[in-house]
């Protein structure tokens, strides 16, 4: 077990529309609701800010600009695309927060940050 949560962000239609707009193409039918959320980057998170319903609201209040242009720079990497407006009201409409608190690490070996 480990001592994170895992965190998940759902795409709602507002954010597909926007994956659409901000560089349409027409040898493309488009990004899907159900393509765009296919592969998500899952955030590890500290188990204690996903303990209840409001801890995990606040931790998300605090991270949202973070949680927002990770995603959109996995869309594209130019802000020149990106909405001006980032607030929290357009996150909560843009995304679906989704929380799981059991993480089972299987594999065994130590866990590295490639990053570093």
């Amino acid at each position: 077990m480990l001592n994170r949560a895992a965190l998940i962000l759902r795409y709602k239609a507002p954010a597909v529309q926007w994956i659409n707009d901000a560089d349409p193409s027409d040898d493309d039918p488009g990004t899907t609701i159900e393509s765009a959320n296919e592969e998500r980057t899952v955030y590890l998170i500290p188990d204690k800010d996903a303990e209840t319903d409001e801890t995990l609201k606040r931790w998300v209040t605090r991270n949202y600009k973070d949680l927002f242009e990770a995603e959109l720079e996995g869309w594209y990497t130019d802000p020149a695309l990106w909405p001006k407006n980032r607030s929290l009201k357009v996150f909560e409409e843009w995304f679906e927060v989704e929380c799981h608190t059991v993480l089972i690490d299987t594999g065994g070996g130590p866990i590295y940050d490639d990053d570093v």
